[in-house]
């Protein structure tokens, strides 16, 4: 990266506001050893939430909570986010950060379990967006389902596509890489989406169903 580029990418990923919910949510995050989304993919995740009017949104991997505050506040007063992270003690840190949020509970629907399989549950064709940050090996497994899950016009967002750049580098070949270089090529070439990879924070996939 150039240093203009990098210069760039700093102040877009710094220009980001948070006020003290999130930064909040962001503290307990590091307490529990989880990476919360940077400032520039919250605050992305927001504004795509938005203009996609989603009122049905699956987030795989709730971290304690910040990329979900994003997500909330991104939709509409009706609208219900389902998160689903197998550590219980992520999922109490979340629902934390959604209540002080000022997000109403039945806006939300926490599970606790393995997403590989909670997902197969979910009903087909029933969600606006689907949101992919958790353990990347089981990245394909996520997209597949989201693939399933999402209505037309419906929404894919994979988090850290980039793999801290080694995506990008054909001399990078370690196992996480090739997975995400396997996702990207995956959603990339499906006939039933358009999609674009975004260097947002550590990357963002973005994939619409059509």
């Amino acid at each position: 990266m150039s240093a203009d580029k990098s210069t760039s990418w700093s102040y877009t990923e710094g220009l980001p506001a948070e006020d003290d919910v999130l930064l909040r949510a962001r503290e307990r995050s590091y307490e529990l050893g989880v990476t919360p989304v940077s400032q520039g993919v919250g605050a992305a995740l927001t504004v795509l939430t938005a203009a996609s009017k989603a009122q049905t949104v699956v987030e795989i991997g709730s971290g304690a909570g910040v990329s979900g505050v994003c997500l909330l506040r991104g939709l509409g007063r009706q609208a219900v986010l389902t998160t689903i992270d197998v550590d219980v003690e992520h999922l109490r840190a979340a629902r934390e950060a959604y209540l002080e949020s000022g997000s109403p509970a039945n806006r939300t629907r926490t599970i606790s379990g393995r997403a590989a399989d909670v997902l197969p549950r979910l009903t087909d064709g029933a969600y606006d967006l689907v949101f992919i940050d958790a353990d990347k090996p089981s990245f394909p497994v996520y997209v597949d389902q989201a693939m399933r899950l999402l209505k037309r016009g419906g929404m894919l967002i994979v988090n850290d596509a980039l793999d801290k750049d080694r995506v990008a580098n054909p001399a990078s070949r370690d196992e996480t890489t090739n997975v995400l270089r396997r996702v990207g090529k995956t959603v990339r070439e499906h006939e039933d989406f358009v999609s674009a990879l975004i260097p947002t924070g550590d990357g963002l996939l973005l994939g619409v169903k059509r």
